[in-house]
């Protein structure tokens, strides 16, 4: 009997472990050599508050996303499995909690006991489903799958290669990035303070498991008859659901320490049992989960009355190819950076406030880091939620009859900065990185007078609108260093018929 307690859970231990190097392998195989089919995007594809939440703000679901189906039926039949044997964030708590614990003279059963504090995730996935309902997906900010792929990819991986320089060839740059480090440094310290911290009172997606396993067919029991009250079952609790008592289904993790560290045998996973204690219900405030809900509807018009992509289009705001309408693209983006890790440029950044609140840390280009690579579409085929829709090379580039490239903006010429317009110095770079066929940037031969009264044959650019694409490699190029003489903007985008520069009737 002992033996077979044991090893329930080293095999927690076991797929824990599985799960955690399964995830930072794949992310590391999203790149731009090593990707080969892999599905490099199997964690967010499993995650079911995207699949929920990404369901109400558009209606539609992307078919990836039918593998969370998995986890909502096994979380009915089997309970909250998927927070101490899968998520990768919630197995880093873990390991962090357990850390910080071994180094501390604590009171375990103290710490591992249920707070009233737990209810805070609840209140936070109503605000969340709220916005959702109404149009707006926000669930990426606080969603551990995607916060914890993007901490990775924008802020974890880059350290480590500028440290050891073996993940990438050349070391990444990203926008906010050193911010993203900092929240997930704060979310791990909080285990210093409470194991499992976010876990417990934070995590949405922990609160919609919790939700789905309100009442599941298995579950921890405990035996009334055998049980004599010593409270060792709390000393390594990762839930915090009180299986000395009458325990917390919503709250537990399955982690299965309760049954290896009962002396009696009082617990058991199953079914129950004549001699079973009873359970508690959910334990949430009906009229401050009504409140949450009310105050998401609030704030997505507030969100609203503030500068966005969609009601004052950014001419910054330049989306990776393939995505779609800046108004449904905000309905499906997730906030998971997995495009910005495969592109191979750097170009795919992580927005602050350029596309609004509403569009923080949604992908956008930065073109004086990167560019869009020609013969590139890699962000469109690890995109979780169709946000960016898979397109071919062909598709991009507009190879086939009548086919017309795929357009992300348009390149202008600032002429007070560019050498031959305004300092009548020789430069024909932007000409010659340009990748279309025919060129879209093109020269006229002026002769200019100089100064001391001399003639000069110069060659000055243009642009021709109708053949740029707006893949950027012009400005990232370009010699001038601070501003770059020719600079794109998302004018002219082929995702919008409004967001051009002479409207078709």
């Amino acid at each position: 009997m002992i033996q077979k307690i044991l090893r329930l859970r080293n095999i927690r231990r076991i797929y824990a472990i599985f799960f955690i190097v399964l995830f930072v392998l794949l992310l590391w195989l999203t790149s731009f050599g090593s990707m080969k089919g892999y599905e490099t995007k199997l964690f967010l594809e499993l995650d079911p508050l995207t699949a929920i939440a990404s369901f109400l703000t558009s209606w539609t679901v992307y078919k990836g996303l039918a593998l969370s189906l998995f986890i909502i039926c096994g979380t009915l039949f089997f309970g909250r499995f998927f927070c101490s044997w899968v998520c990768p964030m919630g197995i880093i708590n873990q390991i962090a909690g357990s850390i910080f614990t071994k180094f501390r003279a604590v009171d375990t059963v103290a710490l591992n006991s249920y707070r009233p504090l737990y209810r805070l995730k609840y209140y936070l996935l109503a605000i969340f489903l709220a916005l959702a309902v109404f149009g707006s997906l926000q669930i990426g900010l606080l969603d551990p799958i995607p916060f914890i792929t993007r901490s990775f990819a924008i802020s974890v991986f880059p350290m480590i290669n500028n440290s050891q320089g073996w993940l990438y060839l050349k070391q990444p740059i990203f926008n906010g990035g050193t911010l993203l480090g900092l929240i997930l440094l704060a979310v791990i310290f909080a285990n210093r303070f409470l194991p499992r911290f976010w876990c417990r009172a934070v995590c949405p997606l922990g609160a919609l498991l919790g939700l789905l396993s309100f009442r599941p067919l298995l579950r921890i029991w405990r035996d009334v008859d055998l049980c004599t009250d010593c409270k060792k079952c709390l000393g390594h609790c990762h839930g915090g659901c009180d299986p000395q008592a009458a325990l917390r289904v919503t709250e537990c993790h399955l982690c299965m320490n309760c049954i290896e560290d009962c002396p009696e045998g009082a617990i058991h996973y199953g079914l129950s049992k004549p001699s079973s204690s009873a359970q508690m219900p959910l334990d949430i405030s009906r009229r401050r989960l009504i409140e949450s809900a009310l105050a998401g509807a609030i704030l997505l018009p507030m969100m609203h009355s503030t500068i966005t992509s969609k009601t004052s289009p950014q001419h910054r705001v330049i989306r990776p190819p393939g995505s779609i309408s800046e108004e449904d693209f905000l309905r499906r983006c997730v906030k998971c950076g997995e495009c910005m890790k495969v592109c191979p440029t750097n170009a795919i950044q992580p927005a602050l406030l350029e596309a609004g609140f509403e569009g923080i840390w949604t992908p956008i280009l930065i073109n004086r880091i990167g560019y869009c690579e020609y013969n590139c579409v890699l962000c469109s085929h690890v995109c979780p939620t169709g946000a960016i829709s898979p397109i071919t090379v062909d598709k991009k580039i507009g190879k086939g009859a009548g086919q017309k490239p795929l357009k992300i903006g348009t390149a202008f010429y600032d002429r007070g900065r560019c050498l031959p317009w305004a300092m009548n110095i020789e430069c024909i770079v932007c000409e010659e990185v340009c990748p279309t066929s025919p060129k879209a940037i093109w020269f006229q031969t002026f002769e200019v007078e100089l100064r001391d009264g001399t003639t000069k044959m110069m060659k000055r650019p243009y642009v021709d609108p109708n053949l740029c694409t707006g893949c950027g490699i012009c400005e990232n190029k370009c010699p001038i260093r601070d501003q770059a003489a020719v600079r794109v903007t998302s004018i002219g985008e082929t995702r919008s018929s409004r967001n051009q520069m002479i409207l078709k009737s």
